[in-house]
Parts: C-alpha cells; sequence; structure tokens
C-alpha cells in the first residue's frame, strides 16, 4: 500500500498548478494516466486528495496536508539521488565538482571546459543540484569543489566570489506588466503570487533575503518549481510573474518570449561563489579551477578579489 515515487509527484505538481492536465504535460503523460494515477494514490492511502472539477482541480484539505508530506518525501529522495551521483562521481572522476544550477548551466561548463583543454587527461565530475545541497556534498567531502549562488554561506565552509548576478522580475508579453510605464515597488513585488524554486534554492534565498531587507514581508509562491527550466517556462505559460536570474533568461528577454520589469526599493544583485571545507587550502586541479573561474569572471582584476587565486593553493 505503500504511495510509489511518481505518483507523489503528480500530486505536488497537481496542487502547484492546479490542474491535472498541466501536471500530466509538466511529467510527459498522458492526462488520462495521471487521473489513473492519482485515483489509485487516492485508494492506497483511503483519502480525497483532489477536488475535479470544470475550471481545474484543487486539493482538499486532506490533500493539503499529504502535499506538504510529499514535498519531504521527493525532498529526501532527491538527497540521496545527488548522494548517490556523488559518490559514483567520487570513484571515477580527479576532480569531484557540485555546481547550483544557475552556475552550472552557464558559467561552469566553460570554466570546466578550459581546464580540461589546458589538461586534456583530466575527468571532472559535475553534480548539478540547489545550494543548499551544494553545501551538504562540500561539508561531507563528497566534492572537492562547489559553487553556489546562494546570499549566505555556512561559517564552516571557505567561500570566494568567482561572479556576479542579478536576478530580474520577468513576465510574458501579454501580461499587464509588460505594459507598465513606471517601475514596480517591493511592496507590489512582495505581495504578488509568484513562481518559485525550491526551498534551498539559491534563487530563492536570494529573494527573500532581499525582500526582508526591504521590510516588505514574506514570499507568496504561486507555484514552486525544481528547476529554473521550469520556473521559466511556466511564467512563459502565463502561471505567474518569476523572479530569475538575468543569466538564465537572457535568450528570452533578447528574442521576446519574456520581458523584464523594473523594480524599485528592492537590491536584486549577488554574488555567486565558490566553497571548499574550511580551514583547507586547495590543492592540485581544485585550485586550477578556481583560477579559472576568476579569471573568466575578472575577478582578480577587480578591486573587491583580494589576493589571487594562487594563494588557494
Amino acid at each position: 500500500m505503500t504511495p510509489d515515487v511518481e505518483s507523489l509527484r503528480l500530486l505536488v505538481l497537481v496542487g502547484e498548478l492546479g490542474s491535472i492536465g498541466r501536471a500530466a504535460a509538466k511529467l510527459g503523460i498522458a492526462q488520462p494516466s495521471a487521473s489513473k494515477r492519482l485515483a489509485s494514490l487516492e485508494r492506497k492511502l483511503g483519502l480525497a486528495l483532489v477536488d475535479r472539477t470544470r475550471r481545474g482541480s484543487a486539493l482538499t484539505p486532506d490533500g493539503r496536508v499529504v502535499i506538504d508530506w510529499a514535498r519531504r518525501v521527493l525532498d529526501e529522495l532527491n538527497v540521496l539521488v545527488t548522494g548517490a551521483e556523488a559518490l559514483r562521481s567520487q570513484r571515477a572522476a580527479e576532480l569531484r565538482v557540485a555546481a547550483s544550477l544557475t552556475v552550472a548551466e552557464h558559467l561552469a561548463a566553460g570554466w570546466i571546459g578550459e581546464l580540461r583543454r589546458a589538461r586534456n587527461e583530466l575527468y571532472v565530475g559535475l553534480v548539478v543540484t540547489n545550494s543548499s545541497l551544494v553545501c551538504d556534498l562540500v561539508r561531507g567531502g563528497e566534492v572537492d569543489l562547489g559553487f553556489v549562488e546562494s546570499p549566505t554561506v555556512p561559517s564552516e565552509l571557505s567561500a570566494r566570489r568567482v561572479a556576479t548576478d542579478r536576478l530580474a522580475v520577468v513576465v510574458p508579453p501579454n501580461h499587464p506588466w509588460a505594459r507598465r510605464r513606471r517601475p514596480l515597488t517591493a511592496v507590489e513585488l512582495a505581495t504578488t503570487p509568484l513562481v518559485v524554486r525550491e526551498h534551498g534554492s539559491g534563487t530563492r534565498e536570494t529573494l527573500e533575503t532581499a525582500f526582508r531587507r526591504a521590510k516588505v514581508g514574506e514570499l507568496r509562491p504561486v507555484a514552486e518549481l525544481g528547476s529554473t527550466t521550469a520556473v521559466r517556462s511556466a511564467v512563459v505559460d502565463g502561471a505567474g510573474p518569476a523572479v530569475l536570474s538575468v543569466l538564465a533568461v537572457d535568450a528570452d528577454l533578447s528574442e521576446g518570449r519574456l520581458v523584464e520589469v523594473a523594480v524599485e526599493g528592492l537590491d536584486l544583485r549577488r554574488q555567486l561563489r565558490a566553497v571548499w571545507p574550511g580551514g583547507r587550502r586547495l590543492l592540485g586541479s581544485a585550485a586550477e579551477l578556481l583560477a579559472v573561474a576568476l579569471r573568466a569572471s575578472g575577478v582578480d582584476r577587480d578591486g573587491g578579489s583580494g589576493a589571487s587565486a594562487a594563494a588557494a593553493r
């Protein structure tokens, strides 16, 4: 009678998107199959989880309780899978790296490519996950070097800025905000339900920190999704506004799929950092990769960088 993982994932998506059809599309399955899977889950648990109406699907009170438990199960499963990937990489890789999604997709791949051009015999194992799990992997010694986008780093880790980034409020071209003449206020943004990343994401933590500093209240998610790509797609499809890295939406902005909305009274700049176990000096290929990242981003040439990457060795 134990629920299967895919049924739990489907239930979470139905709660986030308010539609069995949209949840099924996200998972790449047919809507009738999704409906049968939800019905099977309800039978196994002996609970009615979803109210199905012509206007969409909504969680029942029991469903809202179960979805919180389901998220915890999926989060722990993600830890297991990520940890297993790191263990596999540890056996085969000479350099084990973990990076948050934005850094991995838009920066780290280039850094690793440059390093391997100089050392083509080097094998690099890269784990891509959110910033919180990157720190866990570094802290546990499962990777040699991590890259994160969160505004804070655990005190037991050493950190070095490798790049800067900015978050942008984005909407599709047909959204009312796309035609605004004046910037949004921080209060307007904070009181608007947003499509956001999951807890542990550096992008989400940066936005929550900016709201706290501006004293405009707590984040109000309309949907919580597990990747930047999923958030971006939801915004394009009209699920709601989002706040995403300009690195992640640069092509969408230039090609007109998304529009950036100016916002005042909110600092959405952030630093992207390399992290490694505190009290240790980086050696070998880990130090070389950090040096590549610093050179590529020009951090060594600006006034706030401190000593060169050679000191990390």
